[in-house]
C-alpha cells in the first residue's frame, strides 16, 4: 500500500524484497505499477534501470551483494558454471529477468506519458505495449447488463431502455470526439474507465436522488396528515372547552357554597373556643388556688409535728411507779394538782370515769380525786394519751376541754422545769400537756383552710366537669367543622384540577389554531407538491441517467458539442 510518505527508499526496500525472491529464491513475480503510484519522479530513474538491463545501481550495499554470491553459488556450480563472484552476480540478475515481470498501468491522456517517455526511452523500447481497441457494443451492453442487475427499476422496459443507453451514449461520444479532433485537432478520450464511471454515478445519483425525492414525498404527505389530524383535534378541543366551561362554573359554584357553610361553622367554633379558652383559664386559677391552700395547710402541720414529737416523748419518760408515788399523796402540791386538772379537763368526755356536765365539761369540786381515780389504772391513761393526736386529727376532743387549760398554760410558772421540783411525774404530764395543747391550737387553726381546701377542691372538681363538657363540644364542632372543610378542600382542588384543564384545553386550541392558520395556505401547495413530487418519482431515472452522462462524458468539450450531444441523447428515447 503506497501513501503519500512512500518515498525512493521505500521503494528500494520493496525492489530488494523482489530481486531476493526472484534470483535468490527462484521464485517467480509480477511488479504491478500504476502511474497514481509515482509520488517521486526519481522513481522511474530505478525503473527505467529495472527495464533496460534488470540491474539498478545501488540497489544493494557491497556486503548485500557478497551474502547474494555466496547464497546463489551452489545452484552455479550445479549448473557447471565457474563460481566466480562476477559469474555468480550475472546468474542472479538473469535469474531476476527470468522471474519478475512488471506491468506498467499508464494513462495516454495529457503529456504525462509523452514526457516521461522522451526522459526514461525503456518505457517504450524494452516493454510490450498493449493497445486497447475500442470495446465492441455488445460487450459494453453486457457490461451495463451487469453492473445495473442490482438497482431498482419500475419495469423491465425503462431497465432494458437505460442498458441499451449506456452502450449508445458511449459510442456517440466516441464519434464527437472523431470530430472535434478532425475540425479542432484537439484529442478527447473516451475510455472503457469513463464507461464504468458513467455507471457507477448513475447508481450513487440514482439512489441519491430517489431517496431525497421520496423523503420530501413522505415529509409533504405527513405535513398534510398532520395539518388535518390538527383540524380535527381543534373540532374536538373546542367541544371539550365547552364542556370544562359548564365543569368550571359548577365546581365554581359548588366550591363557594361550601365556603360558606364552612365559614358559619368556623365563627361558631372560634366562639366555643373562646368559652373554652376562658374556663380553662378560670380552672387553672381554681387548680393553682387550691395548691397554694393545701400546701400552707399541710406546712402547718408539718410545724405541728415536733410539738407532738415533744409530748410523745415526755410520755416516754414517765414510769408507772411515778403514778403509784402521787396515788400516795393525798395532798400534792398546787402545782401537780394544776397539772392533773389540765389532763383530766384534756380527757373530759373520753374518759368515762371523768365526771362531765351536760355540754361535756368537767364537773368535780376535787379535781385531785378525780385524778386519781384516772391513775388507778395507769396503762389505760397511757393509752388516751397516746390516742390524743387521732382524736385531735378527727376532731372528736371539745375545744372548751383545751380551752379550760388556756389560762393555766398561760401561767409563767407552768413549766416542766419549775414542777420538776415537786414531781418527775408531774413534770413530764406538764410537757406534754403545753406540747399537746400546742399542737391542738395548730390543727384548730388550721381547719379552717381545710374547709377552704375542701372548696377550692369541689369547684376545680365542678370546673373540670364543666371544661370537658366544653371540650367535649368544641371536639364535636372540630370534627364537624374538618368533615366540612375536607369537603371545601375537594371541592377546591376539584375546582381548581378542572381550571387547569380548561386552561390547558384553551392553550392546546390556540395554538392548534394558530398551526392551522399559518399553515393553512399550504396545504393546497403540500398537496400538488406531493402530486409533482409522483410524477417527478416517475422520470426520475431518466433525469439521473442524462445528467450522469453528460457529467461522465461531455466536460472536455465546448458548448456547441454539448448542446448536440445531449440533444443525441434526448433522441435515443
Amino acid at each position: 500500500m503506497i501513501s503519500s510518505t512512500y518515498g525512493l527508499n521505500d521503494l528500494k526496500a520493496d525492489l530488494q524484497n523482489m530481486y531476493l525472491k526472484s534470483g535468490q529464491k527462484d521464485e517467480g513475480i509480477m511488479f504491478l505499477f500504476t502511474e497514481g503510484q509515482i509520488t517521486n519522479e526519481r522513481f522511474m530513474v530505478s525503473i527505467n534501470d529495472l527495464l533496460s538491463s534488470g540491474e539498478i545501481s545501488d540497489l544493494f550495499a557491497a556486503e548485500d551483494i557478497d551474502g547474494i554470491v555466496n547464497n546463489v553459488r551452489p545452484a552455479v556450480k550445479s549448473d557447471g558454471i565457474v563460481d566466480s563472484k562476477d559469474n555468480c552476480w550475472n546468474y542472479f540478475i538473469d535469474r531476476v529477468k527470468k522471474n519478475l515481470h512488471m506491468a506498467l498501468c499508464f494513462s495516454p491522456v495529457g503529456e504525462s506519458l509523452r514526457g516521461r517517455a522522451r526522459k526514461f526511452p525503456a518505457l517504450i523500447n524494452c516493454t510490450v505495449i498493449d493497445w486497447f481497441h475500442p470495446w465492441p457494443e455488445d460487450a459494453l451492453l453486457s457490461v451495463a447488463v451487469k453492473f445495473l442487475a442490482e438497482t431498482d427499476m419500475d419495469s423491465d422496459e425503462i431497465r432494458d431502455g437505460i442498458e441499451k443507453f449506456m452502450p449508445y451514449s458511449f459510442k456517440t461520444v466516441g464519434e464527437y470526439s472523431d470530430t472535434i479532433l478532425a475540425q479542432e485537432r484537439r484529442f478527447v478520450y473516451c475510455t472503457p474507465k469513463s464507461f464504468l464511471e458513467l455507471i457507477k454515478l448513475f447508481k450513487s445519483m440514482l439512489n441519491k436522488k430517489y431517496g431525497e425525492v421520496s423523503d420530501a414525498k413522505d415529509k409533504y404527505e405527513l405535513g398534510v396528515v398532520k395539518l388535518t389530524e390538527t383540524g380535527e383535534i381543534v373540532g374536538k378541543l373546542e367541544e371539550n372547552l365547552k364542556l370544562f366551561s359548564v365543569e368550571v362554573e359548577a365546581k365554581k359554584v359548588s366550591a363557594d357554597e361550601q365556603a360558606e357553610i364552612v365559614g358559619k361553622e368556623k365563627a361558631i367554633v372560634d366562639v366555643e373556643n373562646e368559652k373554652a379558652t376562658l374556663k380553662q383559664i378560670s380552672c387553672n386559677k381554681i387548680e393553682t388556688e387550691a395548691s397554694a391552700i393545701a400546701s400552707s395547710a399541710e406546712a402547718d402541720l408539718a410545724a405541728a409535728i415536733p410539738l407532738v414529737e415533744r409530748a410523745m416523748k415526755a410520755l416516754d419518760g414517765l414510769d408507772v411507779k411515778d403514778f403509784s408515788m402521787l396515788k400516795a399523796l393525798q395532798n400534792p402540791p398546787n402545782d401537780v394538782k394544776r397539772v392533773f386538772t389540765c389532763v383530766i379537763n384534756i380527757l373530759a368526755g373520753s374518759d368515762p370515769d371523768i365526771p362531765v356536765d351536760k355540754k361535756g365539761r368537767l364537773k368535780t369540786e376535787n379535781p385531785w380525786k378525780v385524778a386519781l381515780g384516772t391513775m388507778k389504772n395507769p396503762a389505760a391513761l397511757f393509752a388516751q394519751l397516746n390516742g390524743l393526736k387521732a382524736k385531735i386529727d378527727g376532731g372528736e376532743i371539745p375545744a372548751h376541754n383545751f380551752k379550760a387549760n388556756n389560762e393555766t398554760i398561760a401561767d409563767e410558772n407552768f413549766t416542766p422545769e419549775i414542777i420538776v421540783t415537786k414531781s418527775q411525774c408531774a413534770a413530764g404530764l406538764c410537757d406534754f400537756v403545753i406540747n399537746i395543747t400546742a399542737y391542738y391550737n395548730v390543727v384548730v387553726s388550721v381547719e379552717p383552710k381545710k374547709k377552704a381546701l375542701a372548696e377550692a377542691k369541689a369547684k376545680e372538681a365542678a370546673a373540670k366537669i364543666e371544661l370537658a363538657e366544653v371540650n367535649e363540644q368544641v371536639s364535636a364542632l372540630q370534627a364537624k367543622l374538618k368533615i366540612l372543610q375536607d369537603a371545601f378542600d375537594l371541592a377546591t382542588n376539584e375546582k381548581e384540577t378542572a381550571m387547569r384543564e380548561a386552561l390547558k384545553c384553551e392553550n392546546k386550541l390556540n395554538l392548534a389554531n394558530r398551526l392551522v392558520n399559518a399553515l393553512g395556505s399550504e396545504q393546497e401547495r403540500w398537496s400538488q407538491s406531493i402530486i409533482d413530487m409522483g410524477e417527478l418519482l416517475k422520470v426520475i431515472i431518466g433525469d439521473v441517467l442524462l445528467a450522469s452522462s453528460f457529467v461522465s462524458y461531455v466536460g472536455p468539450f465546448n458548448k456547441s458539442f454539448r448542446d448536440k450531444i445531449l440533444a443525441d441523447f434526448v433522441l435515443f428515447f
